[in-house]
């Protein structure tokens, strides 16, 4: 009976981790990565989930408002960690566009967080001039970005790092709008207090997968 029931839990838990883990990736993204010169990313969009308080007493601007800076915030940890790896040697050549720059660029064309959604990645690439755009969607149910904590704390008295987290993100070639790279992942518990803690999490098994960074030992 005791050996059924660790079967059983076994099977619970590998069940548990595939269902919160996906990869798909491009069977040509290694070619297609070896011609890529420059990459850019791009807000990701956030959803934020609040105990039901909390969503009453906010306003749909101030939820808003926490959603981009948690998207933002993503942005500027995906660069920090591609960055780190350029550093390593990992990206060879390849360069990675400042979010800075992609968020002047974009807003030259009248595209921000809260419109990004109406155009492709391949419109996204042919306005930012790259090779391929990296972009996805954010769920979490308390925000680790420093805006969105100071704006939480100050409304309704909490700090901390997230309970629990999903990220979807792809990548997407410039060239022909193919998708080259989705993963998938939840996390939940203790990972970290800020948004790069969340995205070394989050990368450190698929980097092993992606193209650009497949030399990378995390």
């Amino acid at each position: 009976m005791k050996k059924i029931l660790v079967s059983f839990l076994l099977f619970a838990f590998i069940q548990n981790v595939l269902a919160q883990t996906s990869l798909y990736e491009n069977p040509n993204f290694d070619a297609i990565a070896n011609t890529h010169k420059i990459i850019a990313i791009v807000p990701f969009k956030t959803q934020v989930k609040l105990r039901p308080k909390q969503m009453k007493d906010m306003s749909a601007e101030q939820l808003n408002r926490v959603e981009k800076s948690e998207g933002e915030s993503i942005q500027s940890a995906m660069y920090s960690w591609f960055l780190k790896r350029k550093k390593r040697g990992d990206l060879q050549s390849l360069e990675v566009q400042d979010p800075r720059t992609t968020t002047a660029m974009l807003k030259k064309q009248n595209i921000d967080y809260n419109n990004i959604m109406d155009f492709t990645p391949q419109d996204l690439a042919k306005i930012l001039g790259v090779d391929a755009v990296i972009s996805g969607d954010f769920k979490t149910n308390k925000p680790m970005s420093e805006g969105a904590s100071i704006a939480l704390g100050v409304l309704f008295g909490f700090f901390g790092s997230t309970n629990s987290a999903t990220i979807n993100m792809s990548v997407h070639n410039a060239a022909d709008g193919v998708l080259l790279w989705n993963y998938n992942k939840k996390v939940s518990g203790s990972i970290g207090s800020n948004t790069e803690d969340l995205i070394n999490v989050l990368m450190r098994k698929a980097s092993r997968r992606l193209a650009y960074t497949k030399n990378s030992k995390e």
